[in-house]
């Protein structure tokens, strides 16, 4: 079994992932869906053919294990190197008190089986007397760690969400209490004291950055991050938090950022019939775009509501052809149109297996800095996995201890 991350290990890793990926960034960072051919592809034209003649079918059973594929060189190599470098062993989990009757009632299932693995993997050296539940919806969280003689606080920009919550503690009988906050405004660290024991489950991009910040500053002796996310950030580039980040040779745009978010875990048929129609719609649009303005490149397009799929696709393409002000269709084969979306389609998805090579190497990346930042503050920082990749793939959960 693999070991969490911990002590020097931290950096040793984190310097490993950044040879990694910058070694190969020319396989990574150049998306499919934006070049209908990809600049590697030159370079390795057996294994480039090999992944376009495979169905969207083939691409949907390889997506969430890429690492598995049978494909040319140089695949089965890198697969290997991502797969040492992203190995981190599972939290020591605990038995967890037992729970409050009906605690976890309008949870959805895989949410409240996330919330309990994160509960369980929570081993401070000191006891808990305040948590604090950073962006935390309803406060399903904190009610699950809150024990007796604890208190709880729960931090949450919308209204609606934060008086559900309230109602849900006050029903329970418990001492929560429920703000009303923006987490990125500066009287959040008035809110935040040196008794609590922050925790965020899944707060995005900026959101948990800032309460790494505002933790360490404001005296936190212990929290617990499982990060989200990493593209939903005000920055155009990835600033870094660590010093290691800082001086790395690795520059990360927003795009780059979202590449970790790409791995999904199951969809039901109905939305994934409908992710794949407008994708492929897109896809169908990018070709013809790209010769009605004689320009052979990508024209990024909004995204549409979901009822702009049940247009015929001729109005479909006419309408986000006048929204982007393109010159006038013409007479269009849309029949053979659509059918070069949907092939364009498996192509894409297949030539993004290489990419989802690279996917948890960035992400343990991104964690790795976020707990060397941490490190640098002077907590103890344990970095490992909280539950299984098929309960959600961003198991990884940061402990820093002071």
């Amino acid at each position: 079994m693999p070991a969490t991350l911990q002590g020097p290990e931290l950096l040793t890793r984190f310097q490993a992932l950044e040879r990694f990926l910058l070694a190969h960034q020319a396989l990574w960072r150049p998306r499919p869906f934006n070049h209908p051919y990809l600049p590697w592809e030159t370079l390795h034209p057996e294994l480039a053919q090999w992944l376009r003649q495979r169905s969207l079918a083939d691409a949907e059973a390889a997506h969430n294990h890429p690492q598995h594929l049978q494909a040319p060189a140089p695949f089965a190599e890198l697969a290997q190197q991502s797969e040492a470098l992203s190995r981190v062993g599972e939290l020591p989990g605990q038995a967890l008190p037992a729970m409050r009757e009906r605690l976890e009632v309008d949870v959805p299932g895989r949410k409240w089986q996330q919330i309990e693995a994160f509960a369980a993997g929570l081993q401070f050296l000191r006891p808990t007397t305040h948590w604090l539940d950073w962006c935390s919806g309803k406060g399903h969280l904190g009610r699950r760690l809150l024990q007796p003689g604890q208190q709880l606080t729960c931090l949450e920009y919308d209204p609606a969400l934060v008086h559900s919550g309230e109602r849900l503690s006050q029903h329970h009988g418990l001492p929560a209490t429920h703000l009303q906050q923006d987490v990125m405004t500066d009287d959040v660290a008035l809110r935040l004291k040196a008794e609590h024991s922050p925790v965020a489950l899944h707060a995005c991009g900026d959101l948990h950055v800032r309460l790494i910040q505002l933790a360490s500053q404001r005296g936190c002796q212990q929290l617990a991050i499982a990060p989200c996310c990493y593209n939903r950030t005000r920055a155009e580039h990835y600033p870094g938090l660590s010093s290691a980040a800082q001086a790395s040779r690795l520059r990360l745009s927003r795009n780059d950022l979202a590449l970790p978010m790409s791995e999904t875990v199951t969809a039901g048929a109905r939305v994934r019939r409908q992710r794949d129609t407008s994708m492929a719609r897109r896809l169908a649009f990018d070709l013809l775009q790209r010769q009605l303005r004689d320009i052979d490149e990508y024209l990024p397009t909004p995204s549409l509501p979901s009822h702009w799929l049940d247009k015929p696709f001729a109005d479909y393409c006419r309408d986000l052809a006048a929204l982007k002000a393109l010159p006038p269709l013409g007479v269009q084969d849309w029949s053979a149109l659509e059918t070069a979306g949907w092939q364009r389609l498996a192509q894409v998805r297949n030539l993004e297996l290489l990419r989802g090579l690279f996917r948890r190497p960035l992400e343990l990346w991104l964690v790795l800095d976020r707990g060397l930042f941490l490190q640098q503050q002077g907590y103890q920082v344990q970095l490992g996995t909280f539950c299984p990749a098929p309960l959600t793939p961003r198991n990884l959960l940061l402990l820093a201890q002071r």
